[in-house]
């Protein structure tokens, strides 16, 4: 496969863990998804910008976009567990870097550079792997897309006050 086709099959293949990750931004609110409450290390879990509202909504418009592609792209195999799997894997991923970040003392919309770049991508990639769709070469081509198209996104969604940073 060369490159320019790699790029397409891998934002096709991730594009609903884009989705999912940016829904919150536009939908979240509501109640906490930590209620408030700390870890054992007295920091809280997540923090005020998870919510479950954001949660659900990034998962439901996540699975409309994976559901869409799996029509209009002839998804074989597995176009519902791919439609479930990689928004989940994706909040998934994003709450564990929100966890992260909490540990070592970053607040909430607080820059942790890489982690806030791919860290819903590693779970969108992570919880793929039983459908068997991903090879290295995808993998890749994701993680290195991503950041640039994830640092432009929020950038522009800044520039539209949806967002309080530009990262």
């Amino acid at each position: 496969m060369d490159i320019p086709q790699l790029i397409v099959e891998a934002i096709k293949f991730i594009f609903p863990a884009y989705v999912a990750n940016a829904t919150p931004v536009l939908s979240g609110g509501g109640t906490k998804m930590d209620f408030g409450r700390n870890f054992f290390d007295g920091k809280r879990l997540f923090g005020n910008n998870k919510t479950f509202r954001g949660f659900f909504f990034g998962w439901v418009v996540g699975l409309a976009v994976g559901l869409m592609e799996g029509v209009a792209f002839g998804f074989q195999n597995y176009p519902v567990l791919f439609s479930i799997l990689i928004p989940l894997g994706a909040l998934l991923g994003d709450l564990t870097g929100a966890f992260i970040k909490r540990r070592i003392g970053i607040r909430p919309g607080g820059l942790l550079p890489v982690v806030d770049q791919v860290d819903f991508v590693v779970g969108a990639i992570v919880f793929s792997l039983p459908l068997a769709l991903v090879n290295w070469q995808l993998a890749v081509t994701v993680l290195l897309i991503t950041p640039p198209i994830h640092l432009f996104t929020n950038f522009l969604a800044y520039k539209l006050k949806l967002k309080r940073n530009p990262w």
